[in-house]
């Protein structure tokens, strides 16, 4: 197993704990941990608890390089012949490396498995309970067939593969500070390999955002990435960033078409929709009878806002990646084309 970690020296050594009870035998799995440049250095007390930990944890630092560059690092490291990958962040049950480990028996393939809420989602900010709410509705989708997985759907939160594989293709992309494992999985795509989804080997997402300012920052930078991405992978549709624009409310679409065309004009509306989006929750936060009695509607209103602003900031970001407007207007347009093309 590969864990990058950076700054969480709690929710690392939790989630080492809860590798120690493991159904499978200590014997039969490895844990390679990487920090990435914490600015405190976990390696001594990790170090320290593996004394206590019946499996082989191999601890190793680099200076901050990003999440592709020390999972990578780990990859190498790592001896077992399949890998499982994960964030510092998640929680697993004791059946979690088993049931990765059932996906292959019959063959190499690449499982992805189910992210689910903390347990105390319920108590954290909007914008945690809104990636939970979008990583259950895509874990749905995915285990009704709905929603046929490729390479893109390929997360570092919960995924496990070969690591001769992962090697073959050339292992994640060090140039990519965003949306790393998606790349990844388009190479193992185009390599042949056939993606499963594991609805029962799920992990519990912690905290991962520290302000809804950060996320909007994210969501930026998840444009600039996606669209590099997309012109790497040119021959696949399904890489484009455009895909996104398909799964939102057409009444919201005229919205992200202004933060693609006007990104400047566009971002005041991103800062009145952040304002709306946190009034909204506080009203739906409220102790009020009504407040009580309209907490479900306000958390769905706050939900699709939070949704709105996001992809607004996510075409601001592949704006901002185009060569030109006539470029990115191109790219949109070929998309579409081959939407209507494809059977």
């Amino acid at each position: 197993m590969v864990v990058a970690t950076w700054n969480r020296r709690a929710s690392i050594e939790r989630l080492l704990l809860q590798l120690a009870l493991q159904s499978l035998p200590a014997a039969d799995y490895e844990v390679v941990v990487v920090d990435d440049g914490s600015m405190e250095p976990v390696k001594p007390a990790l170090e320290a608890l593996a004394a206590t930990l019946p499996y082989q944890l191999v601890v190793l630092r680099q200076d901050n390089a990003g999440a592709a560059v020390a999972r990578h690092r780990g990859v190498c490291a790592a001896s077992a012949p399949l890998l499982v990958i994960t964030d510092d962040d998640m929680q697993i049950d004791r059946d979690y490396l088993e049931l990765h480990l059932r996906a292959h028996q019959a063959g190499p393939v690449v499982a992805v498995g189910r992210i689910r809420p903390d347990p105390a989602v319920a108590a954290m900010p909007l914008y945690e309970r809104w990636i939970a709410d979008v990583n259950a509705r895509s874990g749905d989708l995915a285990a009704s067939g709905r929603a046929p997985l490729d390479g893109t759907a390929l997360l570092t939160g919960n995924v496990s593969l070969p690591r001769a594989e992962y090697l073959a293709v050339g292992g994640f992309d060090p140039s990519l500070r965003r949306a790393e494992d998606s790349e990844l999985g388009l190479r193992l795509e185009k390599h042949g390999l056939k993606f499963v989804f594991l609805d029962h080997a799920h992990v519990f997402h912690g905290s991962d955002v520290p302000t809804l300012h950060a996320l909007l920052v994210r969501a930026r930078s998840y444009g600039v990435f996606d669209s590099r991405i997309s012109r790497k992978h040119a021959d696949l549709p399904h890489a484009s960033p455009w895909r996104h624009l398909v799964k939102i409310n057409p009444v919201a679409r005229p919205l992200i078409g202004a933060a693609f065309l006007w990104p400047g004009l566009s971002a005041p509306v991103s800062t009145l929709g952040i304002a709306a989006v946190e009034a909204a929750d506080r009203f739906g936060r409220g102790r009020s009878w009504l407040a009580r009695r309209g907490r479900g509607l306000a958390d769905r209103l706050a939900f699709k806002a939070t949704a709105v602003v996001y992809a607004m900031e996510y075409f601001r970001g592949v704006r901002a990646e185009a060569p030109s407007l006539l470029a990115g207007l191109g790219e949109l347009t070929s998309y579409l084309g081959r939407r209507l093309e494809a059977p």
